[in-house]
């Protein structure tokens, strides 16, 4: 093969210009796929790397001080720990709980400590719902992807057999431009697929440490507003 040759072959984005609308509409649908899994994968791993940070910091925090009210005047420091927010709706019912108490728990009856746990629940399905927002899209791109590129070659692969009929040949330099240009729509479903099923595994069990994290801390609330209850 000469020079000349090399250079007279389609390129990809030739290839793409010359499939057959169907196929150019799945590559559309797909390359939408691919980028909207990457943004969702960039912003979930910046957003949870900060939360990471501060879930920490707050934690420390929490037990190095060892007061809610305390606690809670320094929330405005910490925007994007989960253990923020479920914080402040615990020590806002506190307070509402009793009024002028200023989120002491030693005032409770065992009404208000069930009560303060259904608050929690709610507070911690919240901050998960809020975390995992965008993440099952990975899923769906992960397991759909291939089918539609899949779906796409078929199409081509189809219509390179129906020029085949029309010509009545059935040679390599036939059947090959078609074929090549089907087999793109595999490619980028296989590009658009992998990406999204390994960032998805990947903030799966990170978001899974955080509600862990999440679960223990409520968990720890409710333990040391349990030892302050008036003993009965």
């Amino acid at each position: 093969m000469n020079l000349a040759s090399i250079k007279s072959q389609p390129g990809l984005l030739d290839m793409v210009m010359g499939a057959g609308l169907m196929v150019q509409l799945v590559l559309l649908v797909l390359f939408f796929f691919s980028i909207a899994s990457w943004a969702i994968i960039i912003y979930k791993m910046r957003l949870l790397k900060k939360a990471e940070n501060e879930t920490a910091d707050f934690s420390e925090l929490f037990w190095r001080k060892k007061n809610f009210k305390e606690t809670h005047a320094a929330l405005n420091e910490f925007r994007h720990t989960p253990l923020a927010p479920v914080f402040a709706a615990l020590y806002a019912e506190l307070v509402s709980a009793k009024p002028g108490n200023e989120g002491q728990a030693n005032a409770l009856s065992r009404d208000d400590v069930d009560r303060l746990r259904r608050v929690l629940a709610k507070a911690v399905a919240v901050e998960s719902a809020r975390l995992e927002y965008g993440v099952p899209f990975l899923a769906t791109s992960g397991s759909a992807a291939p089918f539609i590129g899949l779906f796409g070659t078929v199409w081509g692969i189809m219509n390179s057999f129906r020029e085949i009929g029309a010509k009545g040949a059935a040679s390599l330099a036939v059947v090959a431009p078609g074929i090549s240009e089907a087999l793109i729509a595999t490619a980028m479903g296989l590009a658009a697929a992998i990406p999204a099923s390994i960032g998805y595994n990947h903030l799966v069990t990170r978001l899974g440490r955080i509600n862990t994290e999440m679960e223990s801390f409520a968990s720890d609330i409710l333990n040391i507003i349990e030892k302050q209850l008036p003993r009965t």
